[in-house]
């Protein structure tokens, strides 16, 4: 598997500049290809590409694009992913630099095939967090963010592992990874992407309301949490940031 990592990192370094996004996926030992905004033109069609078409590393601003929910275009991917409820499945990322702020796994059910299912109009899709990483030490400026940890200055890809809730309902989903970079003052930036899943086992449940949203919708400018300036000096040395947003739905 590294091998195959290897030998990809090489062609994404050239592109990836000063940003970057969920390019493959695995689970267990078996790798999955995503999307690569700077990869041939032959993505689009591939019957291996199991991410939504996204074009560009550069981040969303405004809290109500409807490109919010799987970038742009959000185009629906060609393959899924076989997962068994209770497995991990983890998010590989090439060059990511930011260290400032949350990184918030989600789910949404595609009530039938993920291949029609347009995620551009937010009423056909209630999300739900299944994990969440945030600050894990020191202050909001300096400190121990595992986006700061999960960035990765030696050339080998980052790596975010989250766990499918043992007891999801089988059935088709979205699974989409979502870093929120704070680095800029009250102006964050969203790099969000989508994979196709399908989802595999013995359970029976799916979150309540409680857990579910609207993605654009979740987000405002309105949230304290979200609308920062981590370069304040009051904000700087605080040393407790809470993620917004509903809480993480574990089965």
């Amino acid at each position: 598997m590294w091998q195959i990592f290897a030998a990809t990192l090489g062609y994404l370094t050239t592109h990836v500049y000063a940003h970057g996004g969920a390019l493959n996926y695995t689970v267990g030992d078996t790798w999955y290809a995503g999307y690569d905004p700077f990869g041939p033109s032959n993505q689009d069609t591939a019957p291996y590409i199991v991410q939504r078409k996204w074009i560009t590393n550069e981040p969303i601003f405004e809290t109500t694009n409807a490109s919010l929910a799987c970038n742009f275009p959000g185009n629906p991917a060609s393959a899924s992913i076989p997962i068994t409820a209770g497995s991990n499945i983890t998010a590989i990322y090439y060059s990511w630099v930011h260290t400032v702020g949350p990184m918030i796994a989600w789910m949404t059910s595609c009530n039938g095939a993920c291949s029609t299912f347009d995620t551009t109009n937010a009423t056909n899709a209630s999300w739900f967090k299944i994990g969440e990483k945030g600050l894990q030490g020191g202050n909001i400026l300096e400190g121990n963010w595992f986006q700061k940890t999960f960035s990765r200055w030696d050339g080998t890809p980052s790596l975010w592992t989250e766990t499918i809730p043992e007891s999801l309902k089988p059935g088709e989903y979205l699974i989409r990874h979502e870093i929120i970079s704070l680095h800029s003052a009250n102006r964050p930036q969203f790099y969000p992407e989508c994979a196709h899943l399908r989802v595999e086992g013995d359970g029976e449940r799916y979150p309540d309301e409680k857990h579910l949203v609207k993605i654009p919708g979740v987000w405002s400018m309105d949230q304290p949490e979200i609308n920062i300036d981590v370069y304040d000096p009051d904000t700087a040395m605080k040393t407790e940031y809470k993620i917004p947003g509903p809480p993480v739905w574990s089965g």
